[in-house]
């Protein structure tokens, strides 16, 4: 006999709760095999391509593209026949997973609790599969309200057992923290809605049907009313437009409040004359091979200058009350892009000469902008550089990237008038910032930091002491 399987938003990793749905890769009535990814979606991290650990017919998707849902929110169900659902080896409402449902990340279960079945053609699912798809609501039910497919495909008896069946001391169908803040913040009561969403699931749309007609009756039909009272003027909503705090943008806002609260942080900054770096440059890319880029040589910079000073490379473990200096520099710089700031981390940038430093920069900066960073590309930093003179402007004092110590910052170069060997004349003048964590080191040891780094971006030759 077939089976109806439910597979719901796994386990991201890297503490992650939440997900937004950007793209449906199938549509219910698709046949899909194990493994096969099925919904694009983008976390605080990246943007990763969940599979389904099930073979068999999409009988319904939950969560439009935009939404977000959170971990363990239903994704999709799948109609399996009886081999597949063996091979499953989970029930409907199993939340342990296929050990492979979202590529790189796990479930925690392994891959060998499941036994894998060549799923059928997709030209001709199995007859137990179409019996499935039948029993689950003769080939889908009529989409929502709204005429949208992306929720379409619950049969209509199993909507109404669930609202039928509610108890008073039973589970509330909403799986969005927004809808029951909303519910909550306007005094509405959930268990006396009947949702319009998959299975009865309640969304936003009706506790917003109820709120408009609590403001034309007074009370609604199956919900206490509204506060009578209205809101202070000071918490009134303004008439300007809202753009939510999510996904990249509320992850760098999380991060940075953090880093404001935590950290003593101090700023100190030199200019220095980058000409002969400038001259450096040229000379390496005239002499043939791959181009040097100017952030592989700075990189190169901050890598020896950690080395005569590794306070820091550190994080402080405020629990233990300890400073924590770390052997290896994973190097993060910031980049930014369409989807947001985003810092991806060069993995032991200590060992990498000019040319690798190069075409790694390369590489992850191309998947910053194509959006396909890994969670383990994003974290694990412990310095960053960040290059603003990108932007045109010549200085700033950026926020530490926590729990890092320091981040280097770098203005643009231009050529500006400068005292060159007891004469005036123009040189290539760059602004260097270095904001530090004043709990790991002094200003003594900052400032010998910063100028290191001045000294290597003046005479390039300093460098040769430490190659």
């Amino acid at each position: 006999m077939a089976q109806v399987l439910e597979f719901r938003l796994p386990d991201l990793g890297e503490g992650l709760t939440e997900a937004e749905v950007v793209r449906w890769l199938v549509e219910v009535g698709d046949v899909v095999a194990i493994d096969q990814p099925v919904v694009e979606v983008e976390t605080a991290k990246a943007m990763v391509e969940v599979p389904c650990p099930y073979a068999g017919v999409v009988t319904a998707r939950f969560g439009e593209e935009g939404a977000e849902l959170p971990v363990g929110a239903p994704l999709l169900t799948v109609a399996v026949g009886e081999q597949d659902a063996g091979a499953a080896g989970v029930a409907a409402d199993d939340t342990e997973g296929s050990g492979n449902v979202l590529v790189g990340y796990g479930t925690g279960a392994p891959p060998a609790r499941r036994r894998r079945v060549r799923p059928a053609p997709m030209a001709s699912a199995s007859r137990d599969t179409s019996r499935a798809v039948e029993a689950a609501g003769a080939a889908a039910a009529a989409p929502a309200a709204n005429g949208s497919a992306r929720t379409a495909g619950v049969p209509s008896a199993a909507h109404a057992t669930a609202v039928a069946e509610r108890s008073a001391d039973g589970p509330v169908p909403v799986i969005s923290p927004l809808v029951r803040r909303l519910a909550r913040e306007n005094g509405v009561d959930l268990r006396q809605l009947s949702g319009s969403g998959p299975e009865g699931l309640i969304l936003r749309a009706d506790v917003e049907d109820v709120l408009r007609a609590n403001a034309a009756r007074g009370r609604g039909a199956g919900a206490p009313a509204a506060p009578a009272t209205a809101p202070a003027a000071g918490t009134a909503r303004s008439s300007g437009s809202r753009v939510p705090l999510k996904g990249v943008r509320g992850a760098v806002a999380d991060k940075l409040s953090r880093s404001r609260r935590e950290i003593p942080d101090a700023t100190c900054w030199v200019d220095a004359d980058a000409t002969e770096l400038m001259r450096a440059r040229a000379a390496m890319n005239a002499a043939g091979g791959q181009k040097i880029s100017l952030l592989a040589l700075l990189a190169r910079i901050c890598t020896a200058a950690l080395a005569r000073h590794p306070e820091l490379n550190s994080r402080v473990d405020m629990e233990a009350r300890e400073i924590v200096r770390l052997d290896a520099v994973h190097l993060g710089f910031a980049a930014q892009t369409e989807r947001g700031l985003v810092v991806p981390v060069v993995r032991d940038a200590h060992t990498r000469d000019a040319e690798s430093l190069t075409a790694e920069f390369a590489r992850l900066t191309e998947a910053a902008r194509a959006g396909t960073l890994t969670p383990a590309e994003l974290t694990g930093g412990t310095f960053t550089l960040n290059n603003y003179g990108v932007f045109g402007v010549d200085g700033s004092t950026p926020i530490i990237n926590h729990p890092e110590a320091a981040m280097l910052g770098v203005g643009r170069i231009v050529p500006k008038p400068w005292v060159h060997e007891g004469e005036l004349a123009v040189r290539q003048v760059v602004q260097l910032s270095l904001t530090f964590d004043h709990r790991v080191c002094d200003g003594g040891t900052a400032g010998g930091f910063l100028r290191y780094v001045a000294d290597c971006v003046e005479q390039p030759a300093v460098l040769l002491r430490t190659l």
